[in-house]
């Protein structure tokens, strides 16, 4: 029951996590322009963010670039989220990502790298044996009273 209790409350958090900022940081928008920064100037931007931890590309994670949305994403190795804009390198915003803590707690990797596999998949599965079985003892009745009703008759009701 753990398992699942873990699968559908961090499912819940993963689903509402554009609009609850607890959760992932609302996204900055740029000036729309094309980028025009280089790297080094977006690891600048990221290290002047002292929460973020970020001295050298070895504390860097990850980086999103959204061309369109004129910002890139510059995420630490301790999740906090620098959000620089594309074109002028200045910062628009950081905070805290706790939405990839929420994710390896969702798949069981945040446990042990097996457990998605030894703990979280059988769970899924028992979970839709569960489903499937609940439908068909669902359906089963319904299936019945539509022969009885046939039986007596002669014609299928509506």
């Amino acid at each position: 029951m753990l398992p699942v209790l873990v699968v559908i409350g961090t499912g819940l958090l993963l689903l509402v996590k554009k609009d609850v900022a607890w959760v992932q940081p609302p996204q900055a928008v740029g000036t729309g322009l094309p980028p025009a920064v280089s790297f080094e100037q977006v690891l600048e931007a990221a290290r002047s963010v002292p929460e973020a931890g970020v001295g050298s590309w070895a504390d860097v994670e990850r980086m999103d670039v959204r061309v369109k949305d004129g910002l890139i994403k510059v995420v630490s190795r301790g999740r906090w989220e620098v959000q620089v804009c594309a074109s002028t390198g200045a910062v628009l915003g950081s905070a805290y990502r706790r939405s990839d803590l929420i994710e390896s707690l969702h798949d069981g990797t945040w446990f042990h790298a097996n457990a998605k596999y030894l703990v979280m998949l059988p769970s899924g599965l028992v979970l839709l044996g569960l489903w499937l079985t609940g439908v068909y003892l669902w359906v089963l009745p319904v299936l019945a009273r539509q022969q009885r009703a046939t039986r007596y008759t002669g014609t299928t009701p509506p």
